[in-house]
């Protein structure tokens, strides 16, 4: 299967892969039972492409049902440690687990040339999911030890949206993990219910 053939659909940008990662949990559906979006055939190869965790075009042909394991547990751990930070409080094993998946090398890289002459980003090797593993343990690492970066982690308020992102705005105002979707939906609520009172 190769990454980055379909459309990339998680399209939020939280400012970090590992945050990115934890956006990607199921939401529930109207019955209450979410299913896992990363399990389905090629998602996750397309989430790693789209994620820029290996360059678009990159074929990843070993992705299995053990990948979807690896990045499902260790997007739970994420979501853990993330709640506890924005929360000032110990996150308990998490942390052990975090540790334990960043300690693997990271993919190599290398600078190659495209077809148009351009320096572009490729692997050194076909990707591996502990390395991929690892890359995304590893920004989790840097994010949670850097603490101008852990101050700026926010919740998003919108209504029924939990995704964590980097609040980078100006200010330090940002209320919404998007603007055009959460932000949009509170304001269209917000013109309702204001024509609805009149």
């Amino acid at each position: 299967m190769a990454a980055g053939t379909g459309s990339y659909e998680w399209r939020f940008d939280s400012g970090r892969v590992c945050l990115d990662l934890v956006a990607t949990a199921p939401q529930a559906d109207r019955a209450g039972a979410g299913c896992e979006p990363l399990a389905e055939p090629g998602r996750l190869s397309c989430w790693l492409a789209g994620a820029g965790l290996v360059p678009v075009g990159t074929r990843i042909v070993a992705v299995d049902d053990s990948w979807v394991t690896g990045f499902v547990e260790l997007r739970e751990c994420l979501g853990q440690l993330v709640a506890a930070a924005l929360e000032g409080r110990a996150a308990g094993p998490a942390l052990e687990t975090l540790n334990a998946l960043a300690e693997g090398p990271p993919p190599g890289i290398r600078a190659v040339r495209d077809e148009n002459g351009t320096l572009v980003r490729a692997l050194s090797t076909a990707p591996g999911r502990d390395a991929l593993l690892a890359a995304v343990a590893r920004d989790a690492v840097d994010l949670l030890t850097d603490p101008l970066a852990r101050s700026r982690l926010r919740r998003c308020e919108g209504d029924s949206c939990a995704r964590v992102y980097l609040d980078t705005s100006r200010g330090r105002r940002r209320r919404w993990c998007s603007s055009e979707v959460c932000g949009n939906r509170e304001r269209v609520a917000r013109h309702r219910r204001k024509a609805a009172a009149h």
